[in-house]
């Protein structure tokens, strides 16, 4: 959100939608490996409801073996990974060159990025909230700061919001293995060298990670697709889209608090099996997940121009972006089951039916509407689309769940 306020504010539009396409990348990137966060955090909760300390720590391993592996992957790839994406996704050559500058700086933050993901699934696994709390809050002081500086002191424009993400995700790594050795020292030595170990329960990990993984991929299709679309429609509806995406994106970062004690608490008592508090857990979050969908339809309501107005002062921007407002305050209320129910979820390892609701509200209910009313309401379809394919998540996930705690 601050890179988007930082770019609105320089004097082109094209960095705004440079800035949201060099972002779609890296939505591919890390939301790819998103997989390892939920995967981890519902094993390792499970673990941790068992008393399993053997297991607690192979989790771990297992996690950041696999992230070590992909961020270097990704580092080596660089250069072919920047010219097919910028190749697939639409948008001005001016976007694109502003895009790349920004990409091959971004790029250098993976290692950091993505060992994080795993360290944030199992700390919440071990039920402790304030340690990813204390990180996540690190992580965006100091990308905050050092973007403000790289971007308004030194002019480094794109790859100034992109330098301070990387500065951000590494002062994260750090704090994080510090605090690991505060509280966990005595799991260093459950870690292993031997492949046995290893290899045992990795079957249930990656079953779990596999179908995450695909959920998550067709995520990524979705946003990707409505960034890359609006770069297709013009750079003007690609910045007013990228300002509009961060109100989905800030009820996010609330509801997903919820989430995240939602696959903690959900996966230690699915863990002990404990059904009572399963199932009490279950109807509190959706209680403070509606509660909180009702004050943000209402203050997009009321403040929805306000909200602009902070992301940018492009005019072109401010007088359009208007006509698209009514789509956002839709998106709490549409929205929040899917954010609440993905937690429950991933505590209970239902990830077949998590994978399951995401292709079928991708396929049926994003695509298929934006190609048949695309021609008839233009920049409309793909916002009505987005609400249909979170809504649809809500409802499936609602149906879905009765079903699967029946085995439990």
């Amino acid at each position: 959100m601050v890179d988007m306020y930082l770019m609105g504010h320089q004097d082109s539009v094209h960095f705004m939608g440079a800035v949201a396409l060099g972002g779609v990348i890296f939505n591919f990137v890390y939301w790819g490996f998103a997989f390892l966060r939920m995967s981890i955090s519902g094993v390792a909760a499970q673990t941790f409801g068992r008393n399993d300390q053997s297991e607690m720590a192979l989790v771990l391993e297992r996690g950041l073996l696999i992230s070590v592996t992909g961020s270097l992957l990704l580092l080596l790839l660089q250069v072919p990974l920047a010219h097919f994406s910028f190749w697939l996704l639409e948008g001005s050559a001016e976007v694109k060159a502003i895009a790349q500058d920004y990409f091959f700086v971004r790029i250098w933050a993976a290692p950091a990025a993505i060992s994080l993901m795993v360290m944030y699934g199992w700390f919440l696994g071990m039920q402790n909230a304030l340690y990813p709390m204390a990180i996540a809050i690190t992580v965006n002081l100091v990308n905050i700061l050092t973007s403000f500086i790289f971007v308004q002191h030194f002019n480094m424009q794109a790859q100034g919001v992109a330098l301070g993400s990387v500065c951000g995700q590494y002062a994260g790594l750090l704090l994080a293995i510090l605090l690991f050795f505060r509280k966990y020292r005595w799991i260093v030595p459950h870690f292993t060298l031997k492949i046995a170990p290893l290899l045992s329960h990795l079957r249930h990990f990656l079953d779990v990670s596999g179908n995450i993984f695909i959920r998550t991929l067709f995520i990524i299709f979705v946003f990707t697709f409505f960034t890359s679309r609006s770069a297709g429609i013009g750079d003007v509806t690609l910045a007013i889209n990228s300002v509009l995406l961060q109100y989905l994106f800030l009820f996010s970062y609330f509801l997903d608090g919820f989430a995240y004690a939602g696959e903690a608490l959900v996966g230690k008592f699915f863990g002990a099996s404990d059904r009572k508090n399963l199932n009490k857990t279950v109807r509190l979050l959706l209680k403070w997940g509606f509660g909180f969908a009702v004050l943000f339809t209402l203050g997009y309501a009321l403040m929805g121009d306000t909200l602009l107005q902070l992301f940018t002062e492009q005019e072109i921007v401010l007088d359009k972006g208007s006509n698209y407002l009514f789509w956002v305050i839709l998106i709490p209320l549409a929205s929040f089951g899917s954010f609440i129910w993905d937690g429950v979820f991933i505590g209970i390892t239902a990830s077949k039916a998590m994978r399951n609701s995401v292709v079928l509200a991708a396929v049926f209910f994003f695509f298929l509407p934006f190609y048949l009313l695309h021609p008839y309401m233009g920049n409309h379809a793909i916002w009505l689309s987005m609400v249909l394919f979170m809504g649809s998540r809500s409802l499936a996930l609602t149906l879905m769940y009765p079903r699967i705690t029946k085995k439990f």
